[in-house]
């Protein structure tokens, strides 16, 4: 009995790491579409790049979801 139930755990343990990774990996896609950003494809992919380099990069993904150069104005001229 004892040993059904340590499976159990660890099954789920298991998929709720799976689950925490996943989530974080799609973040910086989620967070980049949700406000607009011009890049959020490219910020999406870079989120999931950096699931397979251990997140290293994940906080210039996060970063980068948030900062965007605004377009200028319609009827703004070089001055």
């Amino acid at each position: 009995m004892i040993d059904l139930f340590a499976w159990i755990v660890l099954i789920i343990l298991a998929a709720s790491t799976v689950a925490v990774i996943v989530f974080l990996a799609m973040l910086p896609g989620h967070i980049a579409r949700k406000r607009n950003h011009p890049w959020a494809q490219a910020v999406t992919v870079a989120g999931w790049v950096t699931l397979f380099l251990g997140f290293a990069l994940w906080p210039l993904a996060l970063i980068w979801a948030y900062v965007d150069i605004p377009a200028a104005a319609k009827g703004e001229g070089a001055r």
